[in-house]
């Protein structure tokens, strides 16, 4: 990080808006600001964390370039913890091209991806998990998903592994203490008392790697798929479950010939449903090149809800397509449609008899839809419907951060039991605290920061 520079850039979408934010950081950025704004008074002068109007003239040609209001954030108390200027213009991407070559004419460079919340992170505002938060947040599509990355933004991750790593430093410490200073009268660190510090460190562990199901869910979406025989009702299901027109739906069986997408919010999940063509034998080249693209999104499914007509039952190419998902291995939940047809209490009964674990639902009706989402909910959270209020795992990096810490823990466990030597207890315990350093950037290395902040926006 070069802290002599002075970064610039665009912090709102490029486009046509109201306003436009310009945001400037780094150590001439009132000096650059003062050359180029007309106001009341000089920014030199200007209050801190105070907001004036003024106008943006190129010294040069002495041209007014646009009406802006300047916002003064004097370092520490900003988003780099480094003197901050925002400005506030007109929308629109030739006026924020203008400023922004205005700045870059009079001492500031444009600004990598990430870079402003990179300067937050190397001076010490925020540590790496919360830098990573930030884009969590931007890119939400749920309220769920925004509260559990404003939770991490706020710290409570960095806070949960923070504690865990002082668990393990003290047990170094005194483990360190006796080893390098037997003479001393400190209190002797037993095997025991080193299991029963490392003990409760790993089941901590445990179940932060246990949320991240959930919480790559949250993070990354779950692909939901429907699937099932032609003319079972599946365009209607996505359309009730989407609440859109999205498919086509008609009595005549092969309508669906390709596959259709549509992002849904399920109770807080960002889902994507993919309504498929009727898995079927079939003559037609282009209904083949439908059920060949629907077995293929069978193979990379979340959650298969397979469709069936209650009506009829199960026959043997309903069967075939369980059997196929059973043979991937994924979860799936079976539906069977079209109970609005069915008037007959007797038959309700025996088709609830045949299929205990099936959900009669009637996509046209809307019956059972509901309990279709508390399902994809509760396969979600792994029916553990309180993991809202826990710290979670969102984030790949961190579960393998965790994973090697675990492994390191478990090493030092098997150590302690075996009787061995605290210095050889004490290598593993390191390991371990140098695997949890990693996701707060304690110990992280330089690639795996700039890897990080190259996923940004510009501007953030």
């Amino acid at each position: 990080m070069f802290v002599s520079e002075t970064i610039a850039g665009v912090s709102t979408a490029v486009g046509n808006s109201g306003i436009s934010v310009i945001r400037m950081s780094g150590p001439n950025s009132f000096s650059i600001a003062n050359k180029i704004f007309k106001g009341k008074k000089e920014v030199i002068d200007q209050d801190t964390h105070t907001l004036q109007y003024g106008k943006l003239i190129d010294p040069k040609s002495n041209e007014v370039v646009d009406e802006v209001l300047l916002t003064k954030m004097a370092a520490p108390r900003t988003y780099t913890r480094e003197d901050v200027i925002e400005i506030s213009s007109h929308g629109g991407y030739t006026i924020a091209r203008n400023i922004l070559n205005l700045l870059y004419q009079y001492g500031a460079r444009p600004a990598e991806p990430g870079e402003f919340t990179k300067r937050a992170f190397l001076n010490g505002r925020i540590d790496l998990s919360q830098a990573e938060a930030v884009m969590d947040v931007i890119q939400a599509r749920t309220d769920r998903v925004s509260k559990v990355a404003l939770k991490q933004l706020e710290g409570t991750l960095s806070h949960k592994i923070n504690d865990l790593r002082e668990s393990l430093i003290t047990l170094l410490s005194s483990i360190e203490v006796n080893l390098d200073y037997p003479e001393y009268d400190a209190e002797e660190v037993t095997l025991k008392a080193a299991r029963d510090a490392v003990s409760p460190v790993l089941m901590e562990i445990d179940s932060l790697i246990s949320s991240f199901h959930y919480g790559k869910i949250l993070r990354e979406g779950m692909e939901v798929v429907i699937a099932g025989r032609p003319n079972v009702g599946k365009s209607s299901l996505m359309n009730r479950l989407t609440r859109k027109d999205r498919s086509i739906v008609t009595d005549i069986p092969g309508t669906t010939r390709d596959i259709i997408e549509e992002y849904v919010n399920i109770k807080g999940i960002p889902v994507k449903m993919i309504d498929t063509a009727g898995v079927r034998e079939t003559f037609d080249e282009v209904e083949k090149l439908g059920v060949s693209r629907s077995i293929k999104a069978l193979k990379t499914a979340d959650l298969v809800l397979v469709l069936a007509d209650a009506c009829e039952g199960l026959n043997h190419e309903d069967t075939d397509i369980i059997q196929r998902i059973r043979t991937e291995k994924h979860p799936y939940l079976l539906l069977l449609n079209k109970v609005d047809l069915i008037t007959d209490d007797g038959r309700l009964m025996k088709l609830k008899s045949d299929y205990p674990d099936a959900l009669l639902i009637s996509a046209v009706s809307d019956k059972g839809i509901e309990k279709v989402e508390e399902s994809i909910l509760k396969f979600a959270t792994e029916n553990r419907q309180d993991m809202d209020n826990q710290v979670l795992i969102t984030n790949a990096r961190h579960e393998l951060q965790l994973i090697k810490a675990k492994e390191y823990l478990q090493s030092a466990k098997t150590a302690i039991e075996s009787g061995l030597t605290l210095d050889m207890v004490s290598m593993d315990l390191k390991a371990a605290l140098e695997e949890l350093g990693r996701i707060t950037g304690h110990h992280a290395d330089e690639d795996v920061i700039n890897a990080i902040f190259a996923r940004f926006c510009l501007g953030k």
